[in-house]
């Protein structure tokens, strides 16, 4: 396949985009966050005032992506704190929002811990709530960094991997600058492939129901100048039939003890057919998202989403006068249930290795990924 619509060279460019911002109005402070339920058609920011309206950015997925949750969730305990409401509520509705997400947890805890241990410090609410910021933003600065660093392993592994480049990667959902304080993780690999001159093609899973893989990473593949080609997931066994895919790179929301990885459903079905093609399998995500605290894959709450998400259709932008539910076209008979499960898991056996922005582990086993985390806690103290 021709690659007509990558570019190198003095035409590489960043993917620009800001996914979260903290503000401060005359008329109190602010988080921003670009819309990606707006996505690819119009960019369009939505202004949360206060935890309700943020929780529910993240359960309508206006804001999403494993990284990116944590972040918010972090800002989100601040701003309740700044705007003068009870932090401990707050964070109890935050960290809800999304379970099978850990990251979420993980960032509405860290501003909490500030939050409490600065008033428990002084009694002063201003003082505390400054620390919830000055956390929020250091999980912020450091999710960049570990995104940068991620690329860098990741793409050291990939030329392990298959070296002589023109590396074609299979990737699903969206893991870029959209679920990030930096380039994302999956995604940023495959940027820095590009950027090296080594990747030939991007395959971009459509991700079904909510298209987020043709919405919004083909949506940062093309800022990017990338060459790539959109797909519709039951196309992808076709794709590794033809040997067309060299390896395949997904994110993950939560990684268990043993290595077992919850990511965007249909990301398992992918590890079977490269695992029956003697394709890499590779996980990319940081080292927060690994949850020594869940044992294994079965012990990952999974979370299950509203059925019109299958059942209709949504325009990005485009409200349809008069529908219910989600507010999209019916695509299916009135009353049809459907199965939702935001995520599946996929067993460590099937993962070739875990990246994260400490190194790989290959294989993934649970001594390993304990390792990991060990050094990883090591180098934070």
């Amino acid at each position: 396949m021709a690659d007509q619509y990558a570019q190198f060279g003095d035409d590489i460019r960043p993917t620009g985009i800001s996914a979260i911002r903290w503000d401060e109005p005359p008329e109190g402070p602010v988080l921003v966050l670009l819309d990606q339920t707006r996505l690819p058609a119009e960019e369009v920011e939505l202004v949360c005032t206060d935890a309700p309206a943020l929780v529910e950015a993240i359960r309508s997925l206006a804001v999403r992506g494993a990284p990116l949750l944590g972040i918010a969730g972090a800002y989100g305990v601040a701003l309740a704190a700044a705007r003068g409401f009870d932090v401990e509520e707050a964070a109890g509705a935050l960290e809800g929002a999304r379970p099978t997400a850990v990251n979420l947890a993980v960032g509405v805890r860290r501003a909490r811990a500030a939050h409490r241990a600065e008033f428990g410090r002084t009694g002063d609410q201003k003082q505390a709530a400054e620390a919830a910021l000055v956390a929020a933003r250091a999980l912020h600065r450091e999710d960049a960094e570990a995104s940068s660093r991620m690329a860098v392993h990741g793409l050291a592994l990939l030329d392990e991997l298959l070296p002589g480049g023109g590396h074609r990667v299979l990737t699903h959902c969206n893991t870029g600058s959209l679920v990030s304080g930096g380039e994302g993780t999956a995604f940023a690999v495959a940027l820095a492939a590009h950027r090296a001159g080594r990747l030939r093609r991007l395959w971009v899973d459509e991700t079904r129901p909510l298209l987020q893989g043709a919405r919004l990473t083909a949506y940062e593949a093309a800022r990017s100048g990338m060459a790539y080609t959109l797909l519709t997931d039951n196309a992808a066994g076709s794709l590794f039939a033809a040997g067309e895919v060299d390896a395949v790179l997904v994110g993950a929301d939560r990684i268990a003890a043993d290595g077992s990885v919850a990511n965007k459903v249909g990301t398992y079905p992918l590890a079977v057919l490269a695992r029956y093609h003697h394709v890499p399998f590779i996980v990319v995500a940081p080292v927060t998202t690994v949850d020594p605290d869940t044992p294994d894959g079965a012990s990952i709450e999974v979370e299950q989403r509203a059925g019109h998400e299958v059942t209709e259709i949504t325009s990005p932008q485009v409200p349809v006068v008069g529908a219910e539910a989600g507010g999209g076209i019916a695509v299916a008979p009135l009353g049809t249930q459907a199965y939702n499960p935001a995520f599946d898991v996929t067993p460590p056996e099937l993962v070739t290795a875990i990246v994260t922005e400490e190194g790989a582990v290959s294989p993934v086993t649970a001594d390993a990924l304990a390792e990991l985390c060990d050094r990883s806690r090591q180098v934070t103290i």
